[in-house]
């Protein structure tokens, strides 16, 4: 059985649908932002403030090799993931990924009272999401299957992701 992988910008669900999948099919949850945060004793925002984004890309790909090589597992990336190559690789081995998206004032809006999310650290949030959803949106899009998280709750989105992960299983 394969791994399903969610990734997708901040703000899009990918813990919480994570856990509803989880519940569901009785798969372990890793969360790779948890998994950093664990290891490397440090909240994210703190990493990201003392060594710098590129330090956490690094241990970031670190994590998620580490999480490819576990099997039957469900695994949330960070937003920034697919800009790394090397890691779509890892987790295309063994894995369905599926992409979370919403629209950029959903986003906003979802993140809005979050203040650990280093990147937004700006004057004007929205603007940056918009910007870094530009940049980000063929990554996303080759990454895997683009599910849509607007106007659902996260046990919608893990029932749909679940009916087309068991339909993969299955084909």
């Amino acid at each position: 059985m394969k791994n399903i992988v969610l990734t997708g910008f901040m703000g899009t669900g990918k813990t919480a649908v994570g856990r509803e999948l989880a519940r569901m099919l009785s798969m372990r949850l890793i969360d790779i932002d948890t998994e950093i945060e664990h290891s490397e004793g440090l909240k994210i925002a703190d990493l990201f403030r003392d060594q710098g984004e590129e330090r956490f890309r690094e241990i970031e790909s670190g994590m998620i090799r580490k999480a490819a090589g576990e099997r039957h597992v469900i695994i949330s990336t960070g937003g920034g993931a697919v800009l790394r190559p090397e890691n779509i690789e890892a987790l295309r081995r063994h894995s369905v990924i599926f992409c979370l998206y919403a629209r950029p004032e959903t986003i906003f809006r979802r993140t809005a009272e979050n203040d650990e999310r280093p990147l937004l650290q700006t004057d004007d949030p929205l603007k940056k999401i918009m910007d870094l959803l530009g940049y980000r949106r063929p990554f996303y899009e080759a990454a895997g299957i683009m599910i849509d998280t607007e106007n659902k709750n996260p046990l919608q989105v893990a029932e749909e992701i679940a009916e087309i992960y068991n339909a993969e299983a299955k084909g």
